[in-house]
């Protein structure tokens, strides 16, 4: 059975049976506590806080998920994976534990021409709390499971928590036995490489407390509604359905893999070390076109950082088996093939997702480049230095600044005879971790600081937005936070959290800043707001400071934005989604959104691009957005549904989240976007947009900066104001400004070339003299001193090497010579042939220079540079060198 079947079952089955079929998040977890989405439940996690009311009483959904922390140990085994796909089922206060278990067991066991999955019964094997006697009871009553394949496991496996205080509870695994080849009997409890674990039943019905670990935590009560929370790895039962050893056998992985040898000719099962890169190939290539189809690019920062991680590893492994031309076009078809059969927006966003994929090759293939320049250097000092090894750190920068694997690096230190300090490598890279995990930790902190504004959520509801019809207006305080905590009032100067009722204000979001404005008191308190947030769903956080009086909760007040703010934003997210239009118009569907801001009179928006957009194309951008000013089009705004808001064409952006009910902004015939902000009605309304011009901010992503309205117009009024003087400079008009200026720099060049070349001459003008004048040391001609300071390095060493030409090739000869620069002391020291064989390498004589001017400085044993920090010590330094011919020579 197909993957993309065993999909589409599990989404029937529980559909016929009254669930909501969920289709599956983005990968971009809309989570301040997670990079990106690592389990089934995580888009739930908003209904079992209670921060959200559940659409609907039960639900299902295939999730994509992707875990990195295990991410050395992909390929070295065939359990560890980066992306899966998680099947659920969930209960909201719905059915519970005889309900969970009955329809799992009905899914697994029904026969394959009923819709179900085939499994023999006598095959599974069941797990269930310590203590759970109710579950226990209900698999051996209700099911008929013999009890001697059913196991009771402690806290640390069948026991369930976010890992913060919140709901928790007891699980029940499904464990399938693959048979004695896959090792001794004895059930999950003793074997769980043959008793392989496909279905979790997570029974949520306490209340944890704070604690450490998977065990170190008080349960506090019961919950007040019993939830199920269910989760099926699909790999895994693929891998069973489908009769493989493993997850990388199975029909989505193992096509890469085949790829991956027709690019190579290296056949999966040969050897052990050409297994491993070809499991780190099938598994990182397929994640990475998971996470750019959902809008993640490259970069170095969160899960840019993951991306190009994994990206990097697939594309070294491939090298590692051979391959030397680009790989990872040919790779991400294979995957968009396959998994395109589940995900259908893979194969519609196949050329965005290509570019992004190729511009990441193209730049790692550069990295490695400029890479090896840095450890040969490294290698080098590591050598003159009379070491073997190659120091943590130095593979450390690799990695971390180059993306350089490890592998890589121990690779190609030992074709140059040295080994690398891994467990010094290893110490800083764990290092590196345990400060990531600490902020992690220290962000799943935020549930508890999040209480105090579900427990105004519960009490009052949903804030009503009023703020599409209206500018200001009537509400009540429901709710006050003065420095974080819950308060009954406020007084002046106090800094505020306020939360209303109904309000005209904006929460930031989908690109908008927030309003500013007052909110009055009928006492004649005053309140001035700076920011809105929504720190939970639908709860709008006015932040600010009490300027006049006291504030109570439950007071009446008079809410008014700041109108010309709001009328300057508005303006700038309309110009925001003509912009979008205007780019996929001229660059096509890649120019997908990445990212924008809409502030009063400017906008910055972020798209996805491989390269620079050409200047003609963005004035073309320019003039057809201003285009669509003159023609008046109305800006209208519509509630429908998701599947409606498809059918119609709305754009919608990556990484957003969207209910079944959507908000669709239309501007005429040119443009519709689902969009929550505030717009104007008409795009006369705009005046005129103004583009600053475009930037790279990562791999494959471009940004576009504008202003919009007033701000436009007052920059433009500025440019001529610049035009009119330069016109009045070189005595022309406008139209001729370009060829002139051009004219009058192509003259200054000019003579700058003139006098580089007289400067240059001059300099070497003092060689025959120098040459004439050198010291003797036994039989060494040395040639040592300081010339006129301001001589840059290039002129420095043209001079150095010039001298020492003009001393007889059979006599050993040195140069050294040393100048300022810039305020700081600079040598380029050289010798010939005949005093190399004697012993007296430049590289050797620089270091001596270097470390006395309180610097550093290297090079190969014909010629050198150095410097440092400290002209004074030049005379030391010349000394230095001096004794050190004499020592040598």
């Amino acid at each position: 059975m197909e993957s993309a079947e065993i999909r589409r079952r599990w989404l029937s089955f529980f559909e016929e049976r009254g669930h909501a079929v969920v289709p599956s998040a983005s990968l971009i977890a809309d989570d301040p506590t997670l990079l990106l989405v690592n389990a089934g439940m995580v888009p739930f996690k908003p209904y079992f806080l209670g921060e959200t009311k559940p659409p609907a009483p039960r639900a299902t959904s295939v999730q994509k998920c992707v875990r990195t922390p295990d991410i050395e140990e992909v390929g070295k085994t065939t359990r560890h994976g980066t992306f899966f796909q998680m099947c659920g089922n969930f209960s909201f206060g719905d059915y519970f534990k005889e309900g969970a278990i009955k329809y799992a067991w009905e899914l697994l066991t029904s026969p394959v021409v009923d819709g179900g999955y085939g499994l023999e019964p006598e095959k599974l094997w069941i797990t269930v709390y310590l203590d759970d006697d109710e579950a226990e009871q209900i698999w051996r009553e209700k099911i008929g499971v013999p009890a001697e394949r059913i196991q009771r496991l402690g806290k640390k496996d069948n026991f369930w928590s976010m890992g913060v205080p919140g709901p928790c509870g007891p699980c029940s695994e499904i464990n399938y036995d693959r048979g004695p080849e896959f090792g001794v009997e004895g059930g999950p409890a003793v074997n769980d490489e043959r008793y392989v674990e496909i279905w979790n039943l997570v029974f949520m019905q306490y209340e944890r407390g704070a604690g450490d670990g998977k065990e170190d935590f008080p349960i506090l009560g019961d919950l007040p509604s019993k939830n199920i929370d269910t989760g099926l790895g699909l790999e895994r039962l693929a891998m069973i359905l489908q009769g493989v050893q493993n997850m990388y056998e199975t029909d989505t992985l193992r096509v890469v893999m085949d790829k991956a040898t027709e690019l190579t000719g290296v056949q999966y099962g040969a050897a052990q070390g050409t297994d491993v890169s070809m499991r780190v190939v099938a598994d990182h290539i397929r994640t990475s076109v998971m996470l750019i189809g959902d809008g993640v690019t490259p970069g170095n920062e969160g899960r840019g950082y993951v991306l190009r991680r994994i990206m990097r590893r697939a594309i070294r492994n491939m090298r590692l088996m051979g391959a030397t031309g680009p790989v990872v076009q040919d790779l991400v078809d294979v995957v968009i093939n396959t998994m395109g059969q589940q995900y259908p927006e893979l194969v519609t966003d196949r050329k965005r997702i290509e570019t992004v994929a190729l511009a990441e090759e193209a730049a790692f293939l550069k990295a490695v480049k400029g890479g090896t320049n840095i450890l040969d250097t490294a290698v080098s000092e590591t050598k003159a230095a009379g070491g073997s090894v190659l120091a943590g750190d130095k593979a450390f920068l690799l990695h971390d600044t180059w993306g350089f694997p490890i592998d890589l690096t121990l690779e190609m230190a030992a074709e140059q005879g040295l080994s690398v300090d891994e467990p010094g490598f290893r110490r800083l890279m764990q290092e590196q971790r345990d400060r990531a995990k600490a902020d992690a930790k220290a962000k799943k902190t935020g549930h508890a600081d999040m209480s105090a504004y579900r427990e105004i959520a519960d009490g009052s509801g949903a804030t009503e937005f009023t703020g599409y019809a209206t500018t200001q207006g009537e509400s009540t305080i429901v709710g006050l936070l003065v420095n974080g905590v819950s308060a009954p009032a406020a007084s002046e100067g106090d800094e505020v959290e306020v939360v209303l009722d109904r309000t005209p204000f904006y929460a930031e979001g989908g690109g908008q800043l927030a309003d500013q404005g007052r909110i009055k008191l009928d006492t004649g308190a005053v309140i001035e707001v700076r920011d809105v947030q929504q720190p939970v769903p639908g709860v709008s956080v006015h932040k600010g400071s009490v300027q006049v009086g006291e504030v109570t909760v439950g007071a009446s007040a008079y809410a008014a934005i700041d109108i010309k703010r709001r009328r300057a934003i508005a303006r700038a997210h309309s110009a925001t989604h003509l912009t979008h239009q205007a780019l996929r118009d001229a660059l096509g569907p890649t120019a997908a959104q990445a990212g924008s801001e809409n502030s009063p009179g400017r906008f910055r928006f972020d798209f996805g691009s491989p390269n620079a957009v050409p200047g003609s194309v963005l004035t073309d951008v320019e003039q057809k957005i201003n285009d669509v000013l003159s023609r008046e089009l109305d800006v209208t705004a519509e509630i429908m549904s998701i599947d409606e808001a498809k059918k119609q064409g709305a754009i919608a952006e990556f990484g957003e989240k969207y209910g079944e009910r959507v908000r669709v902004v239309t501007i005429g015939d040119f443009s519709k976007e689902l969009c929550g902000g505030t717009h104007v009605g008409n795009t006369s309304q705009l005046g005129l947009v103004k583009l600053l011009g475009e930037s790279s901010i990562g791999s494959g992503v471009r940004r576009v900066e504008a202003l919009v309205g007033v701000d436009a117009y007052n920059f433009l009024a500025k440019e001529h104001t610049v035009v009119a003087q330069l016109q009045e400079l070189v005595k022309g008009r406008p139209e001729e400004l370009p060829e002139k200026i051009a004219s009058m720099l192509g003259k200054l060049k000019d003579a700058e070339k003139e006098i580089e070349k007289f400067r240059a001459e001059k300099v070497l003008q003092a060689a025959a003299g120098l040459a004439a004048n050198a010291q003797d040391i036994h039989g060494v001609a040395l040639v040592v001193g300081q010339v006129a300071d301001g001589i840059g390095a290039d002129d420095l060493r043209k001079l150095v090497l010039d001298v020492r030409v003009r001393i007889p090739g059979d006599r050993p000869a040195v140069v050294a010579l040393f100048t300022v620069a810039n305020d700081r002391p600079l040598t380029v020291i050289a010798t010939n042939e005949a005093a190399r064989e004697r012993g007296l390498k430049a590289g050797d004589l620089v270091r001596t220079a270097a470390k006395t001017l309180g610097g550093g400085g290297g090079g190969k044993p014909d010629v050198a540079q150095g410097g440092g920090q400290n002209p004074a010590a030049i005379p030391e330094a010349i000394s230095a060198v001096e004794r050190l011919v004499v020592e040598t020579a």
